[in-house]
């Protein structure tokens, strides 16, 4: 693999306009990825879901190169309707639009090319590889007292121009003092054995509000990465929502850092699998500073051959008193051949501290069918109903109500 990534990235040089400084970064990290390769179970955080073998099972002849000259038309018919935003859209990893035509222009700032100075991750060899071949890179900045008007939807495409392709995505968010935004996920496409990998940063300053929601609900045949740090200052909150359901393969690591007091961070996410889907969510928070808290809920309904698997840390720093820290996953296991894995961590050098966690499995309840038959509901009726009831708990977690209830509408998800 060595000599073709190399291969690649001499393409991918030639095709771009690098300066010195960014091109000895870039080959310091090819060189740490081709060092370490895609990550396997030897590796703890990777001890479920074995990436270097999906890739190497599914992906024949995986190229790092993507011609970035190439434009790409827009389907219209493809965006999220019913819902005023603002948007990016990514076709074949290839910024095609950018557009926040609800917001004050001054009070938004966007850059291109700026150098990236990472201090996160740095044994994260895709986050290396991510660093070798990205092509275009835009940092937004939301302003002090300024709160996003519509969410924000980036729109991750793809078409037919691409096979067998390695993409590689970064953006960066910085939200200054007392200023919010509501950003969407959205993962669209019906290309086959492509391996996106992409990285995110985010700076919350005082007093501001980031809500993130990743929905992977259209099913396609292709793997995926999403790596999203999160930094956090006094009274800053963030929210991530996570829908994982639509690819063969998609793992998304969040490690978020509660820097400053007050601060407050939320993750929810819902794993909805079948047909030999293999997903994972990796979560790290970690409590640096005194009254940060923290909570955390994971539900799976897992369809048969499925396989999913959920690493939740919660790290309490010794300065980190009166932290208040919480985790829990549940799973619905639907069929035998269906698998759950669960690794909470709680590590904690401080005394004055509310932490817990807590992990369960199982199938559905045929008591509960059971009853539901006899009031007149059919076996599948009754099944879907538990199953909603199970899903809802996450979602009434949602705090915006409207993206709250497009989410709902997108699973088909009834009160």
């Amino acid at each position: 693999m060595s000599e073709k990534i190399k291969i690649d990235f001499e393409k991918t040089v030639k095709m771009s306009n690098f300066s010195e400084k960014e091109l000895n970064t870039k080959k310091f990290h090819l060189n740490k990825f081709i060092e370490s390769g895609f990550p396997n179970r030897k590796l703890e955080n990777w001890k479920f879901i074995d990436l270097s073998k999906i890739i190497r099972e599914n992906i024949e002849d995986l190229s790092f190169y993507n011609d970035q000259s190439i434009t790409n038309s827009i389907d219209t018919s493809s965006l999220i309707d019913g819902l005023e935003h603002n948007k990016i859209i990514f076709i074949n990893g290839r910024i095609e639009k950018i557009d926040f035509s609800y917001e004050d222009k001054n009070q938004i700032e966007i850059y291109d090319d700026v150098l990236i100075n990472d201090s996160f991750e740095n044994s994260n060899s895709l986050i290396n590889l991510n660093n070798a071949f990205r092509n275009k890179y835009y940092k937004i900045l939301v302003k002090k007292n300024y709160s996003i008007k519509k969410p924000l939807i980036i729109y991750h495409f793809a078409n037919e121009k691409i096979n067998s392709k390695n993409i590689n995505l970064r953006l960066d968010f910085e939200l200054e003092q007392n200023s919010s935004l509501k950003l969407i996920d959205y993962f669209s496409d019906k290309t086959v054995k492509n391996f996106t990998n992409i990285v995110y940063n985010f700076d919350l300053k005082t007093y501001s509000i980031l809500k993130n929601f990743k929905i992977d609900k259209s099913s396609n045949k292709n793997f995926r990465y999403s790596f999203n740090n999160i930094e956090q200052e006094k009274n800053s909150i963030s929210e991530t929502f996570i829908l994982s359901s639509g690819s063969n393969y998609f793992k998304n690591e969040i490690n978020c850092n509660l820097k400053g007091e007050y601060s407050s961070a939320f993750v929810n996410g819902i794993f909805s699998l079948r047909d030999g889907q293999q997903h994972e969510i990796r979560t790290t928070i970690n409590h640096l500073v005194e009254n940060t808290k923290s909570y955390q809920l994971i539900k799976s309904v897992l369809g048969k051959n499925t396989k999913a698997a959920y690493q939740g840390r919660i790290y309490v720093d010794s300065k980190a008193q009166k932290t208040d820290g919480y985790q829990l996953s549940k799973a619905i296991l639907l069929d035998e051949s269906s698998e759950f894995n669960a690794k909470p961590e709680l590590e904690i050098y401080a005394d004055d501290v509310k932490c817990s966690h807590g992990s369960a499995s199982g199938s559905l309840n045929e008591n509960s069918i059971f009853y539901l038959m006899s009031r007149g509901l059919n076996y599948k009726q009754a099944k879907e109903l538990l199953i909603n009831g199970f899903l809802l708990d996450v979602i009434e977690k949602i705090t915006d109500s409207e993206i709250k209830n497009l989410i709902k509408n997108m699973i088909g998800l009834k009160e």
